[in-house]
């Protein structure tokens, strides 16, 4: 079983439709809805709690992906609502640890910074996404650290073994915390090029009506 493209099948022709209501979009916004209930549980230490939801918001990003695919629900909306969902839960998954002290600051300098250049690069050359497709690398290192930070919140429970899942956790962490870097690097190099190409085809970029799937 596939886990990056889980559900894609080869006997149906994929159609992106304009619905806004799909399940797969529903359940990325009930991820945007469980961030503000794992920052709670985290500042009142109910870890184990904390531990939970954030399983639970980690798991809905595969699973959107599964049913799109499996049944044909890939949407202009979820497209961009999804890679939109998944960084802004980690950059305040990524701050609320920090501030309370359970994960390291290189957490989120490393997550924050990267995605404020490519924000930043995205707002002035296309004035706002430039809607390029997930990489694979940007799918495994969101992979990565939705899995590490669930990790070090389970080592704040008791009767857990502290220091060595605190371990798993930070090597996990970083690997995903450096393949995020080469993921930004990646889509900046592919927003420079299609920037590019889109000036040499005689297409303003920031002129989103005249090629913008939304």
């Amino acid at each position: 079983m596939r886990l990056i493209g889980a559900g894609r099948r080869d006997d149906i022709d994929y159609v992106v439709t304009d619905r806004f209501w799909t399940v797969p979009n529903i359940l990325t916004l009930l991820r945007f809805g469980l961030v503000p209930v794992f920052v709670v549980l985290v500042a009142t230490q109910q870890h184990l709690s904390a531990f939970i939801v954030l399983a639970v918001l980690s798991s809905t990003d595969w699973v959107d992906g599964y049913i799109a695919r499996r049944f044909n629900q890939i949407s202009t909306t979820g497209q961009w609502l999804d890679p939109l969902a998944d960084r802004l839960s980690l950059m305040v998954v990524a701050v609320t640890l920090v501030v309370t002290g359970i994960a390291p600051w290189w957490l989120a300098v490393s997550i924050i910074v990267p995605d404020l250049i490519l924000a930043g690069t995205a707002l002035a050359l296309f004035g706002g996404s430039p809607e390029l497709q997930v990489s694979v690398l940007g799918k495994v290192r969101t992979a990565f650290l939705l899995v590490g930070a669930p990790a070090l919140l389970l080592a704040e429970v008791p009767g857990w073994d502290r220091d060595l899942i605190t371990v798993i956790a930070y090597v996990l962490l970083a690997v995903g915390c450096i393949g995020h870097l080469g993921a930004t690097i990646d889509y900046l190099r592919q927003c420079l090029l299609k920037h590019r190409t889109m000036r040499a085809a005689g297409l303003d970029p920031r002129d989103r009506q005249s090629w913008s799937r939304e």
